[in-house]
């Protein structure tokens, strides 16, 4: 499933540059207060933004057999700071409900949920960026078996790429893979220290203020 996944996104990021190709020859007008002696024709990505994403995670619980996957989507915000020439500089933090999960023999395993906060660093060809992040991560991994089940939360980190193109001066949609990976403790149910790590492909759309 990741290689159909990770394929999957290929795709879209080649169909995602061709639409930004063709999008960069509008006239986009300054947004607003955030935009610092940017030409008109020109794109913005200064200011605060928020948005929503969709996508699909597999991965692979520590020291267990289990290999959770599954669909997860959630909710994003985050600044860009206003810079001179290409550099986009910015924070962005995200909040997902996940539904990854596996079972082997008696043992389930899934991650209800999950969130980062990361910083990015992108590089813009007017109304296209290319950007990496990465940042702290924290989720949930439970644990179940017939008749009792084990909820723990832990830290850890995420990293990716993504690539992210202006529709209009206001909204943008974005490509993105992010690699998770969520610190272990210690389960009763299986005497053992169990972890998740995880990829993620996703899908979303910014509205910029």
């Amino acid at each position: 499933m990741g290689r159909i996944s990770l394929g999957a996104a290929t795709v879209l990021v080649a169909g995602c540059i061709a639409g930004a190709a063709h999008g960069a020859d509008f006239s986009y007008g300054p947004r607003g207060p955030y935009t610092v002696n940017q030409p008109l024709n020109v794109y913005s990505w200064a200011g605060p933004y928020i948005g929503a994403n969709i996508g699909y995670a597999w991965g692979h619980t520590k020291n267990n057999p289990t290999n959770p996957s599954g669909f997860n989507g959630g909710l994003q915000a985050g600044y860009n700071f206003p810079t001179q020439g290409p550099w986009v500089i910015g924070i962005e933090g995200d909040l997902q409900l996940s539904g990854a999960d596996d079972r082997f023999a008696f043992w389930k395993f899934s991650n209800p949920w999950f969130g980062t906060l990361r910083g990015r660093v992108g590089y813009a060809l007017n109304n296209v960026m290319f950007y990496g992040t990465g940042g702290l991560a924290f989720g949930g991994l439970r644990a179940s078996v017939p008749g009792a089940t084990e909820s723990h939360s832990s830290l850890g980190w995420a990293a990716g790429a993504g690539v992210e193109f202006g529709l209009t001066q206001n909204w943008t949609a974005k490509v993105e893979y992010l690699y998770v990976d969520l610190s272990s403790s210690t389960f009763a149910l299986t005497g053992m220290q169990n972890g998740y790590s995880f990829g993620t492909v996703r899908l979303g759309v910014n509205y910029h203020f």
